[in-house]
């Protein structure tokens, strides 16, 4: 009788890494914590030693002056980290994360952190994408700050809450980023905002009515407001 013909084993796949499974879930170093509107997810001054990601939900970034005045200074929604700087040596935190809506927020630790981001080149990408956007980001607000009107800051605020450029139909801003919310991050006066507000509402840039529950639609023609000089 004939030997019979051995059976060649195959070799293991590696099961490829996805970095939007492992924000998505819970493990090893990893914690999900639902949040409530006012809830601090830490304060300015506190050791820095977890990077933070957004599921659901706001979180806006505000530092306080030595003075006791505060500026907002982010205003972060989901997909996105915060906390990060702890992966650069950063040893206490420079502001205060507060969740101005109901949040789910993925808190990894730091040391896990780093080694996901050595070791898995998928997560370091999308990590580093966003650190680099994140940093266009503070230019152009410092920009914005700098040389436009507290009306053009208004407007260039409203299309970014909305997503604008991110997505095919702007997204409507909840109750939660209230007129006075935005006049922090403007750096006006609740009254300007309001002027502004029912200004972009006659010349049909927004729409906010009862229908829309507390809601505001903003429309793209916005865009036009900030270019014109």
């Amino acid at each position: 009788m004939g030997r019979l013909p051995k059976t060649i084993k195959k070799p293991k796949q590696a099961v490829s890494f996805d970095p939007r499974a492992f924000l998505a879930t819970v493990g090893v170093q990893r914690t999900a914590t639902q949040s409530q509107k006012g809830h601090k997810i830490f304060s300015q001054g506190d050791a820095s030693d977890a990077v933070f990601y957004i599921q659901k939900g706001r979180v806006k970034l505000t530092v306080e002056s030595k003075q006791g005045k505060e500026a907002v200074v982010a205003i972060l929604g989901p997909g996105t980290f915060f906390g990060e700087g702890c992966v650069a040596g950063q040893a206490v935190r420079v502001a205060t994360a507060t969740a101005i809506a109901p949040c789910s927020i993925l808190r990894i630790e730091k040391k896990e952190m780093m080694r996901v981001l050595h070791e898995e080149h998928a997560l370091s990408d999308l990590f580093i994408s966003y650190v680099v956007s994140r940093n266009i980001r503070v230019e152009e607000d410092l920009v914005d700050q700098l040389f436009n009107s507290s009306e053009k800051r208004l407007a260039r605020a409203l299309l970014l809450l909305a997503r604008y450029g991110k997505e095919d139909k702007l997204d409507q801003i909840g109750p939660e980023i209230s007129q006075e919310l935005l006049a922090n991050m403007v750096g006006t006066t609740r009254s300007r905002v309001s002027f502004f507000m029912n200004k972009f509402k006659k010349l049909g840039f927004v729409d906010y009515s009862g229908e829309l529950h507390g809601r505001v639609r903003v429309h793209s023609s916005l865009i036009d407001l900030i270019l014109h000089d």
